[in-house]
């Protein structure tokens, strides 16, 4: 990723600074200290750096005649291949050590992803993204970034050389105009594909091509020193730093400010400007020699101690941490690339032994990785997890219901919205329609009690809120499925004959919207909605589709959805198991791990705040309106589980457990509301 320069260049320490600019902000965001909330950027400045110094060296070669594909590539592997096989190498016996079956396997996965540099596919088709608590688990997550430059730089410089013909003003557009085709499609992107956005190269090489614009311009046309413009480009960085979280759409248009940042200070922040003078500080310079080496480290180290901890590790650790992968960062750098790289006296002084070397590492890493893979993480290295023990149990409970087992779903578009039988007693007192999305199925065998009197139906999809007139922008189906479906809900009731008609939903997930990601509007928009828009179409259309159920004679139960939690609930439960497999489980010490990680009532008040208030609005006579929250808290926090379990299989859906443990009070409501419909 930080290439250094060579030939004819002349050396700027001023980049060097930049560099750790750029990745102390990456080690610290990802310790999870949350002032560096948008520290993820620096990543984005390695990109421009890197396109900016790897087209200035390309750019001269090809001019001078001297271009060779072959030593562009040795200099890669020289660079990149050893330091990488060295942490990949050195996470392996922690892996053993820490990690349960089910995370080895998918640590062999991104081992042999690494070796093969397409883990930023493996990481994109896996579930949640860069941001979900899961992501904090995977030690080579970071790894993605390198992808991403290497495989544009297996094309860039063999497209440069043959499109060289044609002219360098032909090149220098082509250049341009992919970059911002690039940056177009990653403004699509991250309403329609975020994961794809945040990962594949066609959504992320604008960025390196924006150094490379630069490289073209200060080739031609050397630029002027100029202190103006060289602090508003650091400005420009420090501020996306600071301002930017998990929820700013990113990459997308936002992700100009620390690329053109960036470009600023590559173009005009030259010796003598005040930008230069302080990105030349001696401790910024180290640092920035040694960033390749502290980006490797930095996110293993924090992986495994949050692995290795129930609970969240404390910040002084964190930090320690951070500290480490600085000190570690000079050893491989010192007795790695180093020696790697230097060309005589090297450790691989010819062409031919880095390539032979780098290949028989990465057979020998991708062997390793694919067989933790197959062999679904070495299972035998631990001692076995038996059949109905606590360990066993733990794991199970966060498993996710599937209670819908005998729905038909042929005839109905994508199998979507199919009308299933849940609970069918022989002689029914009511008929029950449950309506909603992905909150609504995990739901169901909470209803269990409910169901031994009554017939209880549902329909449903995910990501489709049981609110008539709107249309879901940025979630798992195409335009107009969810809106017809909400409107084949409604039919349903109508046709059914239903009594009660239960809307349960992930309310705050449309209007609120999640990471700026999934979010409504008014059905027919042709913009996408802005979160003002989502609350807007929330309050208008929510209130009509509950008057429509109205006047078929039913009565409209509203569930609210339970507390959002930011941890996954898995991650515990698996080394909770792990510690109890040797021996080590303390009750009182896993349930103070669960609370300790469990969201505090203030934060999950404030984010539901919105669509509860709306929900409450429309609390009547024929319309309830439930909440489950009391039983869920605990001093001050919604716990996601108790000694026993997990009631979350993620972080907003209820498991096995949870419904367990909610069902003698979903029963007690609907007996409440059954009496009140008894009364004459």
């Amino acid at each position: 990723m930080f290439c250094l320069f060579w030939g004819r260049m002349k050396y700027r320490s001023e980049i060097d600074g930049l560099r750790a600019v750029a990745v102390i902000p990456v080690i610290l965001f990802h310790a999870g200290f949350g002032v560096f909330s948008g520290g993820y950027v620096g990543v984005d400045v390695f990109f421009v750096i890197s396109g900016y110094l790897i087209t200035m060296i390309l750019l001269a070669e090809i001019e001078d005649g001297t271009f060779s594909i072959v030593r562009f590539y040795e200099r890669r592997a020289r660079r990149i291949v050893p330091a990488l096989f060295v942490v990949v190498v050195a996470c392996m016996p922690f892996a053993w050590m820490w990690m349960i079956p089910t995370q080895l396997r998918d640590f062999g996965q991104s081992v042999t992803a690494v070796v093969f540099f397409v883990s930023n596919f493996l990481f994109w088709n896996e579930a949640g993204g860069y941001f979900a608590p899961a992501a904090e688990l995977k030690p080579l997550l970071h790894t993605w970034s390198l992808a991403v430059e290497e495989q544009y730089y297996l094309f860039a410089p063999l497209s440069l050389a043959v499109l060289w013909r044609f002219g360098r003003r032909t090149v220098f557009w082509l250049v341009v105009a992919t970059a911002v085709l690039s940056l177009l499609a990653t403004e699509w992107g991250w309403r329609y594909a975020p994961r794809a956005n945040f990962f594949l190269p066609q959504f992320r090489i604008w960025e390196i091509l924006a150094g490379s614009i630069c490289g073209f311009l200060a080739t031609r046309h050397a630029p002027r020193p100029n202190n103006l413009l060289s602090a508003l480009g650091l400005a420009m960085i420090v501020l996306a730093i600071f301002a930017f979280d998990e929820n700013t759409p990113f990459p997308s248009f936002y992700a100009l400010l620390p690329v053109v940042g960036t470009a600023l200070i590559v173009m005009f922040a030259h010796k003598g400007t005040y930008v230069a003078r302080l990105l030349s500080a001696r401790a910024l310079v180290g640092i920035g020699l040694i960033s390749y080496s502290a980006y490797l480290w930095h996110q293993p180290l924090f992986a495994f101690a949050r692995i290795r901890s129930l609970a969240e590790p404390e910040p002084e650790l964190m930090m320690a941490l951070a500290a480490l992968s600085v000190g570690l960062a000079y050893v491989s750098w010192r007795f790695v690339e180093q020696p790697f790289r230097r060309r005589k006296p090297a450790l691989l002084p010819t062409r031919r032994a880095v390539f032979v070397a780098s290949t028989a590492a990465g057979v020998l890493l991708a062997s390793v990785g694919t067989y933790a893979n197959v062999s679904k993480g070495i299972p035998s290295r631990l001692a076995s997890i038996e059949k109905g023990s606590r360990e066993e149990k733990l794991i199970a409970s966060a498993g996710r219901p599937m209670a819908d087992k005998g729905c038909d779903r042929s005839g109905v578009p994508e199998g979507v919205g199919a009308l299933c039988p849940i609970y069918q007693p022989t002689n029914p007192q009511r008929r029950i329609l449950i309506v909603g999305d992905s909150h609504s199925h995990a739901l169901l065998p909470a209803f269990a009690g409910v169901g031994e009197h009554n017939t209880v139906y549902w329909m449903g999809a995910a990501s489709c809120p049981p609110i008539i007139g709107v249309s879901v922008h940025g979630g798992l189906y195409e335009l107009g499925l969810c809106e017809e479906l909400a409107r084949r809900e409604l039919q349903a009731a109508k046709e059914g004959m239903f009594d009660i008609v239960v809307l349960v939903s992930r309310w705050s997930f449309y209007p609120v919207g999640l990471k700026n990601k999934v979010l409504i509007s008014r059905e027919g928009a042709t913009r996408y909605p802005s979160q003002a828009d989502a609350h807007e179409a929330f309050a208008e259309k929510l209130p009509e589709t509950v008057r429509q159920y109205l006047e078929l004679g039913v009565t409209v139960v509203l569930v609210d959805q339970i507390p959002e939690q930011k941890v996954l609930p898995q991650k515990v439960l698996e080394q909770a198991a792990l510690l109890g497999l040797r021996g080590g489980l303390d009750d009182e010490a896993f349930e103070q791990a669960i609370w300790e990680t469990s969201t505090t009532v203030e934060n999950a008040k404030a984010r539901l705040a919105f669509t509860r208030g709306e929900l409450e609005k429309l609390r009547g006579d024929k319309v309830w309106v439930l909440s489950f929250d009391d039983q869920f808290e605990r001093d001050g926090r919604y716990v996601w589980g108790d000694r026993n379990g997990a009631f979350y299989s993620d972080q907003d859906h209820l498991s096995v457990h949870g419904n367990a443990f909610l069902k003698d009070n979903v029963t007690a409501a609907f007996e409440e509301i059954a009496r009140t419909l008894r009364r004459p």
